[in-house]
């Protein structure tokens, strides 16, 4: 077995303080640049031409790999956007935290089919050899496989204990391994439904898997951090590339399975050989924040990565490319140069929402003008129907209890994700900052009539 990796460098003290990488050498570089949210997703076209990528604003990018010109977005989704891939046809197929699978037709941005049935997010999409199957990997702890170009409804691999988070297709589609938080990776028949065996009982869950049917591999990755192959004959462990960085988000394996990437949540991107099992290049691709997604290009010559910044980054990673890491900031200011109330809005806020009056391409509605706006009411956002129909106008004192209690409790059944600011003192810095960076505030808006609106 090849020993353990030994770590390199921990996180940061601020993740919320997104920093690019930038390359210092090497041509072929490029930055695909536009959404308002983490990049959850990424692929890249069986030419190499273009590239889609997922993002936590809803939307799926469609890009010109040549230049990294943005072609069309892709809008349909209700939530975050968290993998997508392309499909025979001008098409592609994409998931996310609505429970729903998509299907695009890339000519025109349009929906050709919406396909409903899990009852949790779905956070990757697979695609079978042939390219008419497709499974889906549901936090309801269910696989689906939907055969897309017709009517037929989805069948189900029931048997996980807790989300599946990822599968893989054997080489001829006839069978599918899935990995889950369960600790277990499982291979199934796709023709019976059967679940054959259960090759690894990590402990931990399991985040990615990487197949190699023709030198006999399955590499796994987990949220402990664990990166280790295992011989498909025997189950036995045959590498162990562990890094002491966890978890870990992204794993690929490029068309020949020769070089594995692999992605966790300290921004580190290590590509190991598989025909030796030892770690080739090992960067540092964000200065903080996880890599949530990786593809390699069909030559091997680049990698395409996102994580959370809102951009994407096809880095050059074959020959004799030198990577270097320089800090580039995606948001404001390094944190000690911050007032608190800043910090606390770019720690809690500035994920989903802008600022500024157009909004950007955020996941939340802008909070320009957000005091004495009646919850619900900005004109262009689709909102839940939490929120739609919560009486609640934002106000010092509403924005307050927010916080304090929790969306969970004040907005119950909206987007907003579970989230408190515990102090009083930071609670109030954020409203301060707010009120000074969000425009003037309505006629109704006066702290004194607080909830009553």
């Amino acid at each position: 077995m090849i020993g353990r990796f030994p770590g390199m460098l921990g996180c940061l003290a601020t993740a919320m303080i997104v920093m690019a990488a930038e390359t210092l050498a090497g041509e072929g570089y490029l930055r695909l640049e536009g959404h308002g949210g983490p990049v959850k997703g990424v692929a890249i076209s069986p030419d190499g031409k273009y590239a889609l990528t997922a993002s936590f604003d809803y939307s799926v990018g469609f890009w010109d790999l040549e230049d990294g010109r943005l072609l069309r977005w892709l809008e349909g989704h209700e939530a975050a956007a968290n993998d997508a891939i392309f499909v025979p046809g001008d098409r592609a197929l994409s998931v996310g935290d609505d429970f729903d699978l998509i299907l695009w037709d890339l000519k025109t941005g349009n929906i050709l089919r919406r396909m409903q049935g899990h009852k949790g997010k779905l956070l990757s999409v697979t695609l079978s050899p042939d390219g008419t199957l497709a499974a889906t990997s549901g936090w309801d702890g269910r696989v689906g496989l939907w055969s897309f170009d017709s009517d037929d409804p989805p069948r189900w691999l029931d048997g996980h204990r807790a989300n599946v988070n990822a599968a893989v297709f054997s080489t001829d589609g006839s069978k599918l391994y899935t990995a889950s938080y369960d600790g277990t990776i499982r291979r199934w028949d796709v023709a019976s439904l059967r679940e054959e065996a259960r090759l690894v009982n990590h402990g931990f869950g399991v985040n990615q898997l990487g197949l190699n049917e023709k030198d006999g591999w399955l590499a796994y990755g987990a949220v402990d951090g664990a990166v280790r192959a295992i011989s498909l004959a025997t189950g036995d462990e045959i590498a162990d590339l562990t890094a002491d960085r966890r978890p870990i988000l992204a794993l690929d394996a490029d068309r020949d399975k020769r070089f594995l990437a692999v992605g966790d949540g300290e921004g580190f991107i290590t590509i190991i050989d598989t025909s030796s099992w030892v770690i080739v290049r090992d960067f540092r691709a964000a200065l903080s924040g996880p890599i949530w997604a990786l593809a390699w290009e069909p030559d091997g010559g680049r990698l395409l990565t996102g994580g959370l910044s809102e951009d994407a980054v096809l880095w050059p990673i074959g020959g004799d490319a030198v990577l270097f890491t320089a800090a580039r900031e995606s948001f404001q200011k390094p944190p000690h140069e911050m007032s608190n109330g800043e910090r606390q809005f770019v720690r809690k806020c500035s994920i989903c929402h802008s600022l500024s009056p157009d909004g950007g391409r955020k996941a939340g509605p802008s909070l320009w003008g957000v005091f004495g706006r009646r919850a619900g009411t900005l004109p262009g956002y689709h909102y839940s129907d939490a929120l739609l129909s919560a009486d609640i106008v934002w106000s010092d004192a509403t924005i307050a209890r927010l916080f304090d209690e929790g969306p969970e409790r004040v907005t119950p059944g909206s987007k907003m994700p579970m989230q408190k600011i515990n102090g009083a003192v930071d609670r109030d810095d954020l409203i301060a900052y707010l009120k000074e960076n969000t425009g003037p505030a309505r006629a109704r808006g006066n702290d004194s009539q607080g909830e009553q609106q």
